[in-house]
């Protein structure tokens, strides 16, 4: 007979439990070794610890009584006499509970009660993949009653941090448990609209890798497969059931919430992020009242932080430490007075403070986007944005994002702009914005706009773009579009011009274009059409 899939997720699960925890506890003292991890304890026990941090593998209560699968360290010698703060780590879209195991191990060796536990729908835990959606938020706050009834936790000093879908959840928890004082959500999103359906485009990789893994390692809820099923099948008219359902699962909904709770909040993503662009953590941050610090570096979605959930030095998890320290366990650290926005640029490594997001830029570099063009859909012209992961980590371990020759590439296809020739090096940071004017043949259609730094032998590196689509405009009719491509940090050697390309055909997105649509781009002489570049002098 063939196992079925929930009797493999629950093996697999549990055999991964097996392997990481003798990794993170190799070393242990020979009673701690040979505690039993495969059953809950009861909380009789919790007050049993060993000379260094015990583990304890345990079954918490969820919203609606279902079971969410969960371990625990306690810091060693504690005693039941003293409290110590706690953070809750809710795990990423489909990973198992033992994914933060490492960092849990060294948050507990500093003082820290650590639970975490497998969002409910996935591995074994309970329940169905509710997308961050209110239950996911209720069994946060059932953690978190669990921790202090069952752990020396302390009920003043409670922190949430999680990676992806578990720093989703931990935003979203500080709006509406005011018992949250610490959040660290690395590789999230503010806004989930913003992130997944850009520019009124679907992201088709993003969200189909998504979709693949919460089949594989969950049980997607039936409101999620529909939204899947009208996403992915570009229904529009579910376009605002849509919209509405991201809405309700995106922490800028409840802004004002999460500002009146005044939770001390550490962003943390990368530029290359396939899942959640920068752009929409950044607008997030600048909204925020409360202490916030905001840091972006090279990579795609998760990539920045993933060298530490194996244990290895890695600063967003240093950093995360440090923010702990400071708002749970009140240490003079220093982070409290650093520079809040620390970005790393993808083309020297290099660390850069700046006291807020709009401080980034010092000025803009205006490339015009002269004379009429007109270019065919339905066609790649050659630009286009990678694959998702891929593309973004060989740009950040290799420096190498997605190329194009700008020579080659077709004029029927792709309209083309160039800057002039820099004498000196261009350090593009921030948020480019590009305006245009444009008339299509057809009511519908997709382009992609690309900004390239272009070299002498004419080979471009993709250093930023961004997807936009339009439906409902009246053909032969023109219309203006405002587009922010993906925020950056990249230098643009000096000799080099930086190059405007837009097309029709990303295999990221799904495009709108009817069969044989044209595309016309113009720079009307009272609405000139541009792309502002935004660099540090």
């Amino acid at each position: 007979m063939t196992p079925s899939r929930t009797t493999l997720r629950a093996a697999i699960g549990t055999v991964s439990a097996a392997v990481l925890a003798t990794t993170v506890l190799t070393g242990a003292p020979a009673a701690q070794a040979a505690a039993p991890t495969s059953a809950p304890t009861t909380a009789a026990s919790a007050d049993s610890f060993t000379a260094s941090p015990s583990v304890r593998f345990v079954d918490i209560e969820g919203d609606g009584g279902i079971t969410l699968k969960a371990n625990v360290f306690t810091p060693a010698g504690a005693d039941g006499t003293r409290r110590y703060p706690v953070i809750v780590l809710p795990t990423s879209w489909g990973m198992p509970q033992v994914e933060y195991l490492a960092q849990a191990k060294k948050l507990a060796d500093a003082g820290y009660v650590v639970v975490g536990y497998n969002s409910r729908g996935f591995w074994q835990s309970g329940g169905q993949i509710e997308t961050a959606g209110p239950q996911d938020i209720a069994d946060a706050s059932k953690v978190i009653d669990w921790a202090l009834a069952n752990t020396p936790a302390d009920p003043q000093k409670v922190g949430m941090a999680g990676v992806s879908y578990g720093a989703g959840i931990s935003l979203l928890a500080s709006a509406f448990d005011k018992r949250i004082k610490v959040v660290a959500a690395l590789s999230g999103w503010g806004d989930l609209i913003g992130s997944i359906y850009s520019g009124r485009t679907q992201h088709l990789q993003a969200a189909a890798m998504l979709g693949g893994a919460g089949e594989l390692t969950g049980r997607p809820s039936p409101e999620l497969r529909t939204i899947l099923k009208d996403f992915l099948g570009s229904n529009l008219a579910k376009e605002q059931d849509m919209i509405a359902w991201g809405k309700k699962r995106s922490p800028a909904t409840y802004l004002d919430k999460i500002n009146a709770n005044g939770a001390a909040i550490m962003l943390g993503n990368a530029w290359g992020d396939s899942l959640f662009p920068p752009n929409q953590y950044a607008d997030f941050y600048e909204k925020l009242k409360g202490p916030k610090r905001l840091e972006f570096r090279p990579g795609d979605h998760a990539t920045a932080e993933a060298t530490g959930l194996f244990g290895l030095p890695n600063d967003t998890w240093t950093n995360t430490k440090r923010w702990f320290d400071h708002y749970l366990k009140g240490a003079d650290n220093g982070i409290d007075r650093e520079s809040p926005v620390l970005l790393k640029s993808r083309s020297t490594g290099a660390y850069e403070g700046y006291q807020s997001w709009k401080d980034v830029p010092s000025a803009h570099r205006r490339i015009e986007l002269g004379g009429s063009k007109q270019i065919n859909t339905n066609w790649d012209s050659g630009a286009n944005g990678g694959l998702i992961f891929l593309s973004s980590m060989l740009d950040q371990f290799f420096r190498l994002p997605p190329m194009a020759s700008i020579p080659l590439l077709p004029r029927s296809l792709a309209a083309v702009w160039q800057s002039e020739r820099y004498e000196s090096g261009q350090r593009v940071r921030g948020t480019t914005k590009l305006h245009t004017t444009l008339t299509s043949t057809a009511e519908s259609g997709t382009a992609i706009a690309y900004l390239y730094d272009v070299g002498p032998l004419g080979i471009g590196k993709l250093v930023t773009h961004a997807p936009f689509t339009f439906h409902d405009k009246t053909p032969g009719q023109p219309f203006g579009v405002d587009l922010d491509l993906f925020s950056t940090a990249y230098d643009v050697p000096a000799g080099h011009r930086l190059t405007v390309v837009v097309d029709t055909v990303d295999p990221l997105y799904i495009e709108h274009n009817p069969s044989g649509a044209r595309l016309t781009f113009s720079s009307p002489a009272n609405d000139p059409s541009y792309v502002s570049v935004p660099v540090r002098d």
